[in-house]
């Protein structure tokens, strides 16, 4: 069978296709309005910026900028956190690496890399370029999301919490040590083979450590008093 010939300029075409796709989706949410479409059948919702980045852009950043009287470029901000979690039993079981490096994935929501021993050391049966351990670096809206998620979802689990220590490490630099990694929601108790600590670090770009404590105190970083 002959196809039919048209004298539509390409332009036309693709200006004809957009409005059929476009009708095509106002059948759709009009069909959703009166609930006769699934939401699987609805276009993708474009993602939403992280809350905790707004709410630095919109409160924090201008608190910030008076509080210590800086120009905008001078404000401090999140620049990016680092997961860390040392395994030296590794040495004697590989498989403690991958259930750790499991874990830290679930937790950070991306894939870690193992670190390296740099020396070898004979009393631990430890030799260069063994791994001992794994890693994330979280930037941009996973670090957001993972902020977000940890102060307050993660630290209100802990027990007997009073409150993180406010030491920072003279750079602009805030570490914390946690001992267990069930107080994130994304471990299931249930399959944890054993409670592993991890050491959390915030690096920003502040001056020094009072700008650094009061970006994370603004951030919700619950410092003990």
């Amino acid at each position: 069978m002959a196809t039919k010939k048209t004298d539509e300029s390409p332009e036309a075409v693709a200006a004809r296709r957009e409005k059929a796709k476009a009708e095509g989706l106002a059948k759709k949410a009009a069909k959703a309005a009166g609930g006769d479409l699934k939401a699987s059948d609805l276009p993708p919702e474009e993602k939403r910026p992280p809350r905790l980045r707004n709410f630095y852009k919109k409160e924090i950043a201008p608190a910030l900028q008076k509080e210590f009287n800086l120009r905008p470029m001078q404000v401090p901000q999140l620049k990016k956190i680092v997961i860390n979690m040392g395994l030296g039993e590794a040495v004697r079981d590989p498989k403690i690496l991958e259930a750790a490096a499991a874990d830290l994935a679930k937790i950070a929501g991306q894939k870690p890399v193992l670190t390296m021993a740099k020396k070898s050391i004979a009393t631990y049966k430890l030799r260069e370029g063994m791994p001992i351990g794994c890693m994330v670096t979280l930037r941009r809206e996973r670090m957001w999301e993972f902020l977000d998620r940890f102060v307050n979802l993660a630290l209100p689990r802990v027990r007997d919490f009073r409150g993180v220590p406010a030491k920072m490490d003279g750079r602009g630099n805030y570490s914390v040590g946690l001992k267990e990694q069930i107080i994130f929601n994304e471990i299931d108790y249930d399959k944890v083979d054993k409670l592993r600590g991890m050491n959390i670090t915030f690096v920003t770009t502040a001056a020094n450590d009072e700008q650094c404590k009061s970006l994370l105190a603004h951030l919700g970083m619950p410092f003990r008093k």
